[in-house]
């Protein structure tokens, strides 16, 4: 049970993320309309990640749906599933991604290097925040400078919108 009751959400700020939105607000959306300037910074910044970076679709639904699953944020997982399948994940892909993963099933071989490195700079960013050198060597190799800091500004942003999710119960009946 939500711990906070949404709001309808009235006024510019609640437009204006209906505009992002197509028209609708989610639960999330109806929360976060509880301080206006908090709402209205949260649609500019997760419209950018969402809408305005070129971080190829599928690495940035890997690593929300990666940063969801390490949080338990089933509210957030069940928003990007289909998300991530239409940005070219595989179901497979996706069932990877969950913790626990399926266990007769070979995770890495199934992302292939490119999704590894970004679930592992997930798993590294979301569990330990500190990204190990090895690992970020690694990842330039198939990101360039302006994709891996849309890679950190997605997984940092949807660290925050899983714990606003799961501390304030949004989602859970």
């Amino acid at each position: 049970m939500v711990r906070i009751e949404h709001v309808t959400g009235d006024g510019d700020v609640a437009d204006r993320i209906r505009l992002r939105r197509g028209g609708w607000l989610t639960p999330l959306d109806q929360m976060l309309l509880h301080s206006p300037p908090v709402a209205d910074g949260w649609n500019s910044l997760l419209g950018a990640i969402r809408r305005r970076c070129e971080l190829a679709g599928d690495v940035r639904e890997l690593a929300i749906l990666r940063v969801a699953a390490l949080n338990g944020a089933d509210y957030e997982w069940q928003a990007h599933e289909p998300e991530g399948l239409a940005e070219g994940l595989t179901a497979e892909q996706i069932a990877v991604l969950r913790i626990p993963a399926p266990p007769d099933v070979d995770a890495d071989e199934v992302l292939g290097e490119r999704l590894r490195l970004a679930r592992d700079y997930t798993d590294a960013m979301t569990k330990d925040v500190q990204v190990p050198d090895e690992l970020f060597d690694k990842l330039r190799e198939h990101f360039d400078d302006r994709r891996i800091v849309e890679l950190t500004a997605t997984v940092g942003a949807y660290n925050l919108v899983s714990r606003f999710l799961v501390a304030l119960q949004v989602g859970v009946a």
